[in-house]
């Protein structure tokens, strides 16, 4: 008789949904997750994620077209549902015969799930509660991706192990469950795994993949940063709701606060609506984000990163990074056959 360690099932289940030899999906990280780092990702076996921000529409579409000529994998591309450009986004998605689609930034309109899943798209959406979780799967959710507190960028207030515990035991038999926040080596990945989540979403860890465009001096900061460096914004008054931001703090942080208390009077005083005050506050950070993680400004710009981050030691291909992640998975599920 020998022994050998298989995955779970769920594990199974979620690289079949998403095609690929590992469900391991890159974070959608602003001006990061481009054609290079969306590539190398599915070239290795994982699942790369486009991530498209506030790029106009035809720079997104020529991102589609060039991640296709780099890589024959499948990959996703992710879009912000407060855009307000986001039908044009969705009929480009369509038009481009894209696999899937993750939506992010908010509960997305009925209409734009049916439009993406009736032309064969598979919709992945994020929940941040088990209420919310069965709720999405009504509207048309074909899989699911969680995300804890210790996340870097936009992130909700629970931690990714009580969210794994609160979510997956009621909701995994009826569709994948990826958990995002904290995952950045095999131990969590299998940990994740035994609790019965589908895959694992991965940003942090392949900022300092080789193949990142991040400027040197972004991927240096994450290699000598601690954990505890990557802390979230907050919010100074409900009348303006702030999605938190977890990044390392600098100036640009000061730089943030002031922004926000700046628009927080003007929508007391009547002179600027709510949501465009929150539009604004997500062009800061995308502003700020590319001034630091491309133009090499780590002082003034968004140094944006998960707490994982005082686990990142060294910049390595995309390759190393997912098969890191993966090995453990497997371990405690025992399968006995004939030898």
């Amino acid at each position: 008789m020998t022994s050998h360690t298989v995955p779970p099932d769920s594990w199974a289940r979620g690289a079949a949904f998403l095609g690929t030899r590992h469900p391991v999906l890159g974070g959608a990280m602003s001006w990061l997750s481009e054609r290079h780092l969306v590539a190398a990702i599915s070239n290795a076996g994982g699942f790369g994620v486009l991530a498209t921000g506030s790029m106009p529409v035809e720079l997104a579409r020529e991102e589609v077209r060039a991640t296709r000529a780099l890589t024959s994998q499948p990959f996703g591309i992710n879009l912000i549902t407060m855009n307000p450009d986001l039908p044009a986004y969705v009929e480009m998605v369509i038009a481009e015969r894209m696999t899937h689609c993750v939506l992010a930034g908010g509960i997305p309109r009925n209409d734009t799930i049916d439009a993406l899943r009736s032309a064969g798209i598979r919709v992945i959406l994020f929940a941040p509660s088990l209420a919310l979780a069965r709720r999405l799967i009504q509207r048309g959710a074909e899989a699911l991706i969680i995300e804890g507190h210790e996340a870097g960028g936009h992130v909700g207030p629970v931690s990714t192990t009580v969210l794994a515990q609160e979510i997956l035991p009621h909701v995994r038999g009826e569709v994948p469950v990826f958990v995002a926040g904290g995952i950045a080596n095999a131990e969590m990945t299998a940990a994740m795994a035994g609790l019965g989540a589908a895959g694992v979403q991965v940003g942090t860890r392949f900022v300092c993949a080789a193949e990142c465009i991040a400027h040197d001096n972004f991927k240096q900061c994450f290699i000598r940063a601690q954990s505890r460096d990557a802390q979230v914004t907050v919010q100074f008054d409900p009348a303006l709701p702030v999605i938190p931001v977890r990044a390392l703090v600098n100036k640009g942080t000061e730089r943030f606060n002031q922004l926000q208390m700046a628009l927080l009077q003007e929508v007391r005083e009547g002179r600027k609506a709510r949501a465009d005050a929150q539009l604004d506050l997500e062009r800061f950070w995308a502003g700020a984000l590319r001034r630091a993680a491309i133009d090499g400004d780590v002082e003034h710009g968004s140094v944006m990163a998960g707490q994982s981050v005082g686990l990142v030691r060294s910049i390595q291909p995309a390759a190393e990074i997912i098969a890191e992640l993966v090995a453990g998975v497997g371990s405690g599920y025992q399968m006995v056959c004939n030898a």
